[in-house]
């Protein structure tokens, strides 16, 4: 089901899409913060730079990450975890910004789930090709607690599965602004990028931007 909203923030029309029970896509939702976002975001990245980290199977993520908030989401060989420490750095992770909390709050209302605080934000950049397989977020301790992705700059095919690895997935293209909030009974889908298409954005430049919000701890 979609219906057109209008948002008074900027004077947008915003579109509400539905993926499912407990999964909404609020496309341009956060568009009218673009500038403050993109300012907040250069903040994140001095502080804490991208890098590319290392699955536990020895592999390189082809996604650049970083992170912001209580707890950053990190892997290496040891296994994927949540941790107050920049590996890195050997410092916090950078505080997460206003920007970011006010507009994970507002877009989680929006969707149905109300009172949601997240401690961690995980940031996510995409060049040409890079590519994120079918996965769950699951290394959080409150499954109640909806998951926020705001997308960023060039397009992206978002791939939204069921509760099982082999279910079929739709594919959902996302744009700049566009948010995917998704929990209660879609808590636990398996979701995914497909590779992304060379592109420019004239504020972001050639790559796409993803801010995950999620309630960690």
């Amino acid at each position: 089901m979609t219906m057109n909203l209008f948002d008074s923030m900027g004077g947008i029309e915003a579109r509400q899409e539905q993926l499912g029970p407990g999964a909404t896509v609020l496309h341009r939702h956060a568009v009218p913060e673009e500038t403050a976002l993109l300012s907040a975001l250069r903040d994140v990245v001095a502080g804490a730079p991208f890098r590319h980290m290392v699955t536990p199977g020895g592999f390189h993520m082809s996604v650049a990450v970083t992170n912001c908030g209580s707890l950053g989401w990190v892997t290496d060989r040891t296994g994927y975890r949540y941790d107050p420490i920049d590996p890195v750095s050997g410092l916090p992770w950078p505080r997460m910004p206003e920007v970011f909390l006010a507009l994970a709050t507002r877009a989680a209302a929006r969707a149905g789930f109300g009172e949601y605080v997240p401690d961690a934000c995980l940031i996510n950049r995409y060049v040409t090709g890079a590519r994120v397989s079918l996965h769950q977020d699951k290394n959080e301790q409150d499954f109640d607690q909806p998951i926020v992705s705001v997308s960023l700059g060039i397009p992206a095919v978002f791939l939204f599965g069921g509760l099982n690895r082999a279910d079929r997935a739709i594919r959902v293209k996302l744009t700049h602004g566009d948010v995917v909030v998704w929990g209660g009974a879609a808590r636990l889908r398996y979701h995914g990028i497909l590779p992304i298409k060379e592109d420019h954005h004239p504020l972001v430049g050639d790559h796409r931007i993803n801010l995950t919000f999620r309630k960690a701890a």
